[in-house]
């Protein structure tokens, strides 16, 4: 199985360096199409699908492998390898924000910068660390998630997309959800939301923009902040904006944000 199809890989732009774009849980690689073609004159662009999700070969999802984050990041590491050239900007949503980061430490070398749209460690609130949820509230929305699907995403994907104002975006992240294999996506959701990546913060080095929402249901204000502290050379840019997806609901900030940051980094 070639890299390409596992992962339906599209390159487009021109540019000695990369910018690959990872999109986040029950998403696929078009919710970056606000985005990615404004750096399209400038980088060699790469989007992908993570497996078992949009287009992406489904019969090459591995429970094991992808047991945890580590399997998307080798996935990640492939694709670069393949289609990159020069050095690499990272652009990851929500989940890919983590599995960008576990590759930049695995591979720092490949990596001048990473950009994370809504990033969270860990979801769960523990002792003085806020996460934006209880165990309890995780494994309730885990158990939903089992008994019924369909309703599931239903419900939940114009919350985490809220955009008010763009009932549009909410019914396009919905139908996305939708049209995700359900078996997959459980598993994938216990190892997104179960996952915690704390203490690996400080072993990646490549430096990062965290590019928040002012009002997110899914990654709160404080876990910025946390991220600004235990993320070495990092950088925190709060956009006014409701909702998770801010690539596709604010995409003019989204880009402006990614732009200072570029401009002050890759000097």
């Amino acid at each position: 199985m070639s890299v390409q199809s596992r992962n339906n890989v599209h390159v487009a732009g021109n540019g000695s360096a990369t910018m690959v774009f990872a999109h986040g849980f029950g998403c696929d690689q078009t919710m970056w199409r606000f985005l990615a073609p404004a750096f399209a004159e400038r980088f060699r662009t790469i989007s992908f699908d993570l497996v078992g999700s949009g287009r992406s070969d489904l019969a090459a999802y591995d429970r094991v492998k992808y047991g945890s984050l580590h399997g998307y990041a080798d996935d990640l590491l492939e694709i670069l390898e393949e289609f990159a050239t020069g050095p690499v900007v990272f652009v990851g949503h929500s989940v890919s924000t983590m599995i960008g980061l576990l590759a930049t430490i695995k591979a720092p070398e490949r990596f001048v910068a990473q950009v994370m749209v809504g990033p969270s460690p860990c979801y769960i609130n523990d002792g003085d660390y806020i996460g934006g949820f209880s165990r309890e509230d995780i494994d309730e929305l885990l158990e939903t998630m089992d008994a019924n699907y369909l309703g599931w995403s239903s419900s939940l994907a114009p919350a985490i997309m809220g955009a008010p104002g763009q009932p549009e975006l909410r019914a396009e992240l919905t139908d996305s959800f939708c049209r995700n294999d359900p078996e997959i996506a459980r598993h994938f959701a216990r190892v997104t939301f179960l996952s915690d990546h704390r203490a690996d913060l400080p072993l990646s080095t490549v430096p990062s923009l965290i590019l928040q929402c002012s009002d997110d249901l899914v990654a709160p204000q404080e876990v910025g902040r946390y991220l600004q502290r235990h993320l070495p050379n990092s950088t925190l840019h709060v956009i006014d904006n409701v909702g998770h997806c801010p690539h596709m609901s604010a995409p003019a900030e989204s880009s402006r944000a990614i732009e200072t940051f570029l401009a002050q980094t890759l000097r």
